[in-house]
């Protein structure tokens, strides 16, 4: 490979870590489902990396994130790997950024970028485009102000600045008038959401909500119940946008359905805020299906993670928990679980992979009376 091809492909793809960290703050308990977890979101996004390294903090420095003692144990791995990029499965602080580039000498993508960057490539709506390009604007104006670098053409959303143009209030003109413009052309599509809405209630048809973590079945469910078609893959964040689908309990009776973003452990405040107008569908449901995927060991800390949010964003309403992918387990293990989820009323066991393994939620509903 020749120097010019070799430059070429080191500025593609520049020499990357995954640095995986465990605080006291993370709600999964195994820290090493969440190192998975953690490089599912790079996976998702597609970000190559060259190698991997985990570990766990006790406390965190607001100024640099990492204390001391593991600043230096951190530092060390990124000066002998010669890392140039560093994805870090934390949120951090403009100020904590800024710091740990200057003493690692390299760009760093925290987990609020990251996963920012996965929702700016599964919204595919309007309302999702311009929910994440307000996130997008908020996330970038604390940390392009009183820089050199210009991270608002890294990212592509402010193309009206050049090189060099990095004076603070022209800055944070762009950055208002870029929220405003957003801000007036969701408020346009909230309006005709919020007429949709009103017609759906004025049939008095039931409204169910399906909610749970991210990846646990949700849209699979939707799609079998209702013979819908929405995105179903095994990825984070699949998809962002609302989808509403009628679904016949019998002959005589229909109740509408429809699928929300899914949660995940340290969702960053910013983002939970951004949607908070396609969440607000949450608040006018008539029940909430939680769906849980019972096959992974997390299932308990995710059952809190989506409680916690839904508190945050003010939603209390009834639950019906929808324990998913039993297929997955024997009868033998179901059995064992039973009385943990006695805790979790009212409840059913489903399998979104036939007619036949979604009739206990059916049964359900067709005696529910809202």
């Amino acid at each position: 490979m020749s120097k010019k091809a070799a430059k070429a492909f080191s500025e593609m793809h520049p020499k990357t870590l995954a640095l995986g960290i465990y605080t006291p703050f993370v709600k999964i308990a195994s820290p090493e489902n969440y190192y998975v977890e953690f490089l599912s979101l790079i996976d998702t996004l597609g970000l190559p990396y060259d190698e991997t390294y985990y570990t766990k903090v006790r406390a965190v420095d607001p100024n640099t994130f990492f204390t001391k003692g593991k600043m230096s144990e951190v530092q060390q791995v990124v000066e002998q790997g010669t890392f140039e990029f560093v994805i870090i499965s934390e949120s951090l602080s403009p100020l904590q950024q800024r710091n740990l580039e200057d003493v690692f000498n390299c760009e760093i993508m925290g987990r609020e970028h990251l996963i920012l960057e996965i929702f700016k490539k599964s919204a595919h709506s309007a309302e999702g485009k311009i929910q994440v390009e307000m996130a997008e604007v908020e996330f970038l104006k604390t940390r392009v102000i009183g820089r050199d670098r210009n991270y608002a053409q890294q990212l592509g959303v402010i193309g009206t600045i050049g090189p060099g143009e990095t004076a603070t209030e022209k800055m944070r003109r762009v950055f208002a008038d870029k929220l405003r413009q957003s801000k007036q052309r969701l408020d346009t599509l909230q309006k005709a959401r919020d007429n949709q809405r009103k017609k759906r209630m004025s049939s008095n048809l039931p409204q169910v909500c399906i909610v749970g973590y991210t990846n646990a079945g949700k849209s699979s469910l939707l799609n079998r119940l209702t013979k819908s078609t929405a995105l179903v893959e095994d990825k984070l964040f699949a998809t962002l946008d609302t989808t509403t689908r009628e679904f016949f309990v019998d002959s005589n009776r229909k109740i509408l359905i429809s699928d929300t973003v899914g949660f995940i452990s340290n969702l960053p405040h910013n983002l939970i805020e951004a949607f908070k107008s396609t969440l607000n569908e949450l608040k006018y449901a008539d029940l909430l299906m939680h769906v849980v995927d019972v096959s992974n060991p997390e299932w308990r800390g995710q059952i809190e993670i989506v409680q916690d949010t839904l508190k945050e964003i003010d939603v209390e309403k009834p639950v019906l928990y929808v324990f998913n992918k039993v297929d997955l387990m024997n009868t033998g293990m179901i059995e064992l679980m039973m009385h943990e989820f006695n805790d979790y009323l009212p409840h059913v066991f489903v399998s979104t992979k036939s007619k036949e393994g979604v009739k206990p939620l059916v049964n359900f509903l067709s005696k529910y009376k809202v």
